[in-house]
């Protein structure tokens, strides 16, 4: 470098403002990106209190299950009293179950669209996973405890049956299998068009429509399969043990159904992907030295609470860590839209200590 000592100097202290300048504005503008990132989320959050257009899809697909529910457990029940035949009036019980639970899922949509309040300040997205638990709770006890019953009251009573009632029965049989599989189409069109799969099903109240509408159309199926050879051989006992078939598939759908809202409602864990989008997002950040432990937990469809304790690089004073725990929570919103409650901890607890929990390990208890 030529010149004099005063214009070297001059030119490098110029050097240095300029590149301290460009390194503020790089960070300014990283902050505006961010900052307009987590108020488009911000926006998004108000959004979940008002109907979605996949909660009115899931609405109308709801409304057709219950319409064709209501509409089949009248002629069910109508046409197994006419007919005495104990399957028809163990799928009659299933459609009036099936109707009651399309009523606890219509409350599900409602209620969870709830904004939070100062009595729940992580909002109301749960109640999809309480309504659903009722629902199964429902299918378990009028579906699959009423056919159970029906079967074992036709097999030590038995059951004289007209020919005019198994040509009543199986109509009505055969109508109730046409409304049902329709209702499982229109469920089984939106499950597609929302991913297909586990990411089609993820709406608790669409996985109860479809396990509610395939069961049922397969227990009237072996209804139908029941009546007939009762027909044909005059035993009583196929149509029992139709019966007591379609309880057991209504016990079985209803424990799988319970089993996954409870899951839900103890706090069940984001999926895997989240976690592991979160981890590398925060040991990406140049300030954070160690990610001693990585908490999350689903709080409805479409949010879910973020727990972190990390240990930052040191030197960093009081000021400064401020602004990267502000940075880091700002980036984790942006990231990932269901994270609707970040939480970052700064400790400078051991590693060992935190991977030995069973929260930081994935450990899980219970049945």
């Amino acid at each position: 470098m030529t010149g004099t000592p005063s214009e070297r100097h001059t030119t490098r202290t110029a050097d240095a403002n300029a590149t301290r300048t460009a390194d503020a504005n790089t960070e300014r503008d990283t902050d505006a990106n961010t900052e307009r990132a987590a108020e488009e989320k911000a926006r998004g959050k108000g959004d979940r209190t008002t109907e979605s257009a996949a909660d009115r899809k899931t609405r109308v697909t709801v409304l057709v299950a219950l319409a064709a529910n209501l509409l089949i457990a009248v002629a069910k029940a109508l046409g197994g009293l006419f007919a005495g035949s104990p399957a028809l009036l163990s799928e009659a019980a299933h459609s009036v179950a099936d109707s009651l639970n399309e009523v606890f899922l219509l409350a599900a949509l409602r209620r969870s669209r709830r904004p939070a309040d100062a009595r729940h300040p992580f909002g109301y997205g749960k109640e999809r996973f309480f309504w659903s638990l009722l629902a199964a709770v429902g299918i378990f006890v009028m579906g699959g405890c009423f056919s159970f019953f029906q079967g074992v009251e036709a097999l030590r009573s038995g059951a004289d049956e007209k020919f005019s009632g198994y040509v009543v029965g199986l109509i009505v049989l055969g109508v109730a299998f046409l409304a049902e599989g329709v209702s499982l189409l229109r469920a089984l069109h939106q499950v597609h068009k929302q991913g297909g799969g586990v990411a089609g099903m993820r709406d608790p109240a669409l996985r109860t429509v479809v396990a509610e509408d395939g069961t049922a159309v397969l227990g009237v199926t072996l209804a139908a399969i029941g009546m007939f050879l009762h027909m044909v051989t005059g035993q009583v006992v196929w149509e029992a043990s139709a019966s007591l078939a379609i309880g057991a598939l209504l016990v079985y759908v209803a424990y799988r159904l319970g089993r996954e809202a409870r899951d839900q409602l103890i706090g069940e864990a984001a999926d895997p992907e989240t976690g592991a989008r979160i981890r590398a997002l925060l040991d990406a950040q140049p300030e954070i030295d160690s990610v001693e432990a990585l908490f999350t937990m689903k709080m409805g469809l479409d949010a879910a609470l973020v727990a972190a304790r990390v240990d930052l690089m040191p030197g960093l004073d009081s000021e400064r860590v401020e602004e990267v725990a502000v940075r880091i929570k700002r980036s984790i919103a942006a990231t990932v839209p269901e994270a609707d409650q970040i939480f970052l901890d700064v400790t400078d607890r051991g590693a060992r200590e935190a991977a030995e929990s069973p929260a930081a390990t994935g450990e899980r208890g219970g049945a």
